[in-house]
């Protein structure tokens, strides 16, 4: 996985360590629900959030809009799921679960992906904007 830079991030992740460091990049990242996609005939599942930029210490808090690819998926399972498209949660971690790629978020809403490979593309596609809402951890 490259080492992240002063710009945007544009990372690979294809080892099933990697999912370790994507879930440290996304974690408090906001997701709405409707943002969520999966093409059953590409076997991609696609999530545009807004991340919270860690990677950069020292500097005033901010967010950018971020998407995230999982490639060689075969099935997706919804866990908690509002009826509500415009419902937003917060992504609390990815983990690798045997061959399924599973985002928790808050509220007990779940993603599960099955996968073939640790095959993911995270990707920031828009100028980062200041946020005075810091994410707190006890």
């Amino acid at each position: 996985m490259a080492e992240p830079g002063s710009g945007p991030l544009a990372l690979l992740g294809q080892e099933p360590g990697d999912i370790t460091a994507f879930s440290a990049l996304l974690q408090d990242a906001t997701l709405r629900l409707a943002d969520v996609g999966f093409d059953r005939k590409a076997r991609r599942l696609a999530l545009l959030v807004n991340r919270y930029r860690r990677e950069h210490p020292g500097q005033p808090p901010s967010r950018t809009r971020c998407a995230l690819r999982v490639e060689t998926v075969s099935a997706v399972q919804r866990a908690g799921w509002p009826d509500d498209p415009g419902a937003v949660t917060v992504i609390l971690s990815l983990a690798q679960d045997g061959d399924w790629l599973v985002i928790t978020c808050a509220g007990g809403t779940a993603l599960r992906a099955r996968i073939e490979v640790a095959d993911l593309v995270l990707e920031d596609i828009g100028e980062p904007w200041a946020t005075t809402r810091v994410p707190q951890h006890d």
